[in-house]
């Protein structure tokens, strides 16, 4: 609604109902500027039920829009059918993502595709989060994550590749995988989406596509905090009524274009690590 419209402005020409067309009709403003003021209150109440129309018109919109989609047909003013959009094909699902935890892990997801796909999205975070480089929280993560019939072996063998010496410095940690003194070790992963490429009653396979942040920040680093985008395919089996990975293969990319921003300060980049949390994901 514009002032015109409230206020009848700039009705110089307007049909004259029921009489045909032609005829001509000024229309003054309430406050004549000269200092002669039109006299009665019809137009001002007339604008008054103006707004109120418009604000009864708003509140019914914004009523039909909170309405969910359903598989009822609406019918148009020329009187074709047609269905409705489905509410659902962009609002978030209603199942519940996670029934519990495990520390600090979710577990307890729904028996079908969107369960798998949280699982797989929360898996990938653990795993590639800096407790890994720590033996106790490694040992939690891989039994949480990974079905008993093969956290053994994984266990070994990721034990192996974390308490190398050579791993570990190349990457700038001690023997021992924590960061040199006044420096952050940074390892996190974001999640940006996921998909289901083949799913049955006790298995799915789940893609993953993530950045993730890693390196050491501070002053003195070598190995700063860098970005990196990979896709990481994940077998889940549906073992003791939750999803656990078997097994994982994973790819670079996609790979966006990067921006041509100036990059943080270590110690920015440090505080914001330390001080964002971050999120439990779900499809």
């Amino acid at each position: 609604m514009t002032p015109g419209d409230e206020h009848d402005y700039g009705e110089s020409t307007r049909a004259d109902e029921g009489h045909g067309y032609g005829r001509t009709r000024l229309r003054l403003p309430e406050n004549d500027p000269y200092g002669g003021a039109r006299k009665g209150g019809r137009s001002s109440s007339r604008s008054l039920v103006t707004v109120v129309g418009v604000v009864v018109l708003l509140i019914a919109a914004i009523a039909f829009a909170n309405r969910g989609g359903d598989d009822s047909s609406s019918t148009s003013a020329n009187g074709s059918t047609g269905d409705k959009p489905d509410a659902t094909s962009t609002a978030a699902t209603g199942t519940k993502p996670v029934e519990s935890k495990s520390g600090t892990i979710p577990t307890g997801y729904a028996h079908d595709a969107q369960g798998a796909q949280s699982a797989a999205a929360n898996y990938g975070i653990a795993l590639g989060s800096a407790d890994m480089f720590n033996t106790d929280l490694r040992h939690e993560i891989v039994n949480t994550v990974y079905a008993p019939d093969v956290a053994a072996n994984k266990q070994s063998a990721l034990d192996t590749a974390y308490s190398s010496a050579t791993f570990l410095s190349n990457i700038g940690l001690d023997k021992d995988g924590s960061a040199p003194a006044g420096q952050s070790f940074v390892s996190r992963v974001i999640p940006v989406g996921t998909k289901v490429t083949a799913s049955t009653g006790s298995k799915a396979t789940v893609e993953l596509w993530y950045t993730s942040l890693f390196g050491l920040s501070g002053e003195a680093s070598t190995n700063p905090v860098s970005e990196s985008w990979f896709t990481t395919t994940y077998q889940l089996d549906w073992v003791n009524g939750d999803w656990k990975v078997t097994d994982f293969q994973q790819k670079d990319g996609p790979v966006p274009v990067g921006r041509d921003q100036q990059a943080s300060t270590a110690d920015d980049m440090t505080k914001a690590v330390e001080e964002f949390g971050g999120f439990t994901y779900a499809r």
